[in-house]
């Protein structure tokens, strides 16, 4: 008996000791990775970057309205600054939640692999996100933002704080997008395929962009010039920083998927765009017109004003005013991050401030460069005679000028286009004539969840702020 009990307790004793031996590996679901390769986030990071900006919701209600680029025929709180608050919070969550927080960890990972590329494409995406959120949100958290449980109620840091954290971003990143430091997945990259060189184009050309944007409170014309002469900015329309979508749902252009897909036809153009291309406000008559807007059901290009509580529907209805372009509701329309055409009239208006070399002559080149380049871009339009009359530079009148055709230009990027306008001024837009306020938005509100998750810094940032008011001014406007 006893020699069969011994028998028993030496099988168990093997069973635990083979048992412990695999049981990590046993245990382990190889279809469940702890970790994943840096590059597997970059096609996030880009697609919500990308749908953040674009949705009809977002760039659209509280970017292309405001700017005046689109009115609406029917829900139209949004286009008289009522924002929904859904809206607010989806854009604040997004970006930094699934841009932001993903770039980050995507530089964290690649350091750990030693991948100086992927490195510097995260930080180009970090800075470019968290450039977004301060425009749009005026003060918000970055120095202690994205850092999970460690710290969750991050100081909201000044604009000034964040974009000085911005260009140390991207300088880093034109350090490491050296094509001699390795490969990009092509995959992965559904912005430039794998091109490394384009990537340090972006990253400067967005410097350029930043460094003009601040220019009224900390003017750094040797950094300008620098980048200029560096020769790393975008060259071309070959070089800009676009995402194509595909030709359907869920994987289209958001405006696509609202406008069409979902049939949601309330998106139509402003009479503020319309005016300016059909010749009625002294402009030359604009073959750009026709790519921007279909005609109405009158066979007519009209364009709707911002605002209106209640429309009545014999005077802006779905029939009567315009539709948006065919060529902008079309599935695979690019979201553009930063265009060589916006570049050209940044550089314009560098030139004319006397920020890089070159004086009115320089200024003049880029501004005409600008305009072609826009044409092009709206599906090869006819530039003709359009470079005559009101539109020839004029250097007495050239920083409206070029406010005005870089207005122009940014068509469907609601949010860009509504930026510029709160930085330059220009073109002259009257508010909304049924507006909740009296003055077209400044800044976006915060989320109101911010006010229960993070109580004491939103109020420090509110205060510093002068209230989060839709018509507190961001940084760069003072």
């Amino acid at each position: 008996m006893k020699k069969i009990n011994l028998i028993v307790l030496l099988f168990i004793g093997l069973v635990f000791v083979s048992c412990d031996k695999d049981f990590e590996e046993l245990n382990t679901n190889p279809n469940n990775p702890t970790s994943v390769p840096s590059e597997l986030l970059l096609g996030n990071i880009l697609r919500n970057t990308g749908n953040t900006m674009y949705s009809t919701f977002n760039g659209g209600d509280m970017g292309a309205c405001w700017a005046q680029h689109w009115a609406k025929v029917q829900y139209n709180d949004e286009a008289r600054y009522i924002p929904r608050e859904s809206s607010l919070t989806n854009v604040w969550s997004s970006l930094y939640e699934t841009v932001a927080s993903d770039a980050n960890q995507m530089y964290i990972l690649a350091g750990e692999e030693g991948n100086l590329v992927n490195q510097g494409v995260a930080q180009t995406m970090k800075a470019f996100s968290m450039l977004l959120l301060t425009d749009l949100y005026g003060n918000i958290p970055f120095t202690e933002a994205l850092q999970g449980a460690v710290n969750i109620a991050p100081v909201y840091d000044s604009q000034a704080t964040v974009y000085n954290g911005c260009l140390a971003l991207l300088d880093e990143a034109m350090v490491l997008l050296n094509p001699a430091n390795g490969d990009l997945d092509s995959s992965q990259d559904i912005v430039y395929g794998g091109d490394v060189a384009k990537w340090r184009k972006f990253a400067a050309s967005l410097k350029f962009r930043a460094l003009m944007r601040m220019s009224a409170k900390d003017l750094r014309a040797g950094e300008m010039q620098a980048l200029v002469n560096s020769g790393r900015l975008f060259n071309s329309s070959a070089d800009e920083a676009k995402m194509v979508y595909l030709s359907a749902a869920p994987n289209a252009n958001p405006i696509f998927e609202s406008v069409v897909f979902g049939t949601r036809g309330e998106w139509k153009i402003n009479s503020e765009v319309v005016d300016r291309m059909d010749g009625s406000m002294g402009f030359p008559v604009d073959n750009r017109l026709p790519v921007v807007a279909q005609k109405n059901a009158d066979g007519i290009y009209r364009g709707k004003p911002s605002g209106i509580a209640d429309v009545p529907s014999n005077t802006y209805s779905y029939a009567n005013v315009s539709p948006l372009g065919e060529f902008y509701l079309a599935p695979e329309l690019p979201a553009v991050f930063l265009s060589y055409t916006e570049l050209q009239f940044l550089l314009a208006e560098a030139a004319k401030k006397g920020y890089i070399s070159g004086g009115d002559s320089a200024a003049a080149a880029y501004y005409q460069a600008g305009i072609a380049s826009s044409f092009a871009d709206n599906d090869g339009a006819d530039m003709g005679g359009y470079y005559s009359g009101s539109v020839i530079y004029t250097p007495g009148n050239a920083l409206e000028q070029i406010a005005t055709q870089k207005w122009l230009s940014l068509y469907s990027q609601g949010m860009e286009a509504w930026t510029e306008w709160r930085r330059t001024g220009y073109p002259m837009l009257t508010p909304a004539q049924d507006g909740a306020i009296n003055e077209i938005p400044s800044r976006y509100t915060y989320p109101v969840i911010e006010q229960s998750l993070n109580a004491a810094n939103y109020s420090d940032a509110a205060s510093a702020m002068g209230g989060d008011n839709l018509t507190s001014p961001v940084w760069w406007m003072n």
